[in-house]
């Protein structure tokens, strides 16, 4: 089993930085892709950004420029550079990480809120 931490969130005002972490701890063989995921009310979970293992990156068009990701490998841990903020950033976030060696298996994290309102 997988064990995902995340921290960071919470109520920022538009314009306003915000970071999010995830650390990832338990069975780990090998980590490929970690991102974040978000989820406004009334709407599907969607990508915000993903980083695989060789550094390649993806950002949803909304955040791009705004949202930075990295990951550090020694830690297992994933972080979301969020600058900018706007309302419509405002969703819970969710650490995702795709770990294992001959198989492979999805975490989620448990979610923490982004609230972006002045």
């Amino acid at each position: 089993q997988v064990q995902l931490v995340e921290s960071g969130g919470g109520l920022v005002q538009p314009g306003g930085p915000l970071r999010l972490s995830c650390a990832a701890s338990g069975s780990i063989c090998s980590i490929n892709v970690m991102g974040w995921y978000r989820q406004a009310p009334g709407k599907q979970r969607e990508l915000v950004a993903r980083i695989g293992s060789g550094g390649s990156i993806k950002y949803a068009d909304a955040v791009k420029g705004r949202f930075t990701i990295s990951r550090d490998n020694a830690k297992n841990t994933v972080y979301l550079q969020m600058n900018s903020l706007k309302p419509e950033d405002t969703a819970v976030y969710y650490c995702y990480v795709n770990v294992g060696s001959i198989n492979w298996y999805d975490y989620w994290g448990q979610g923490t809120q982004v609230t972006v309102s002045s």
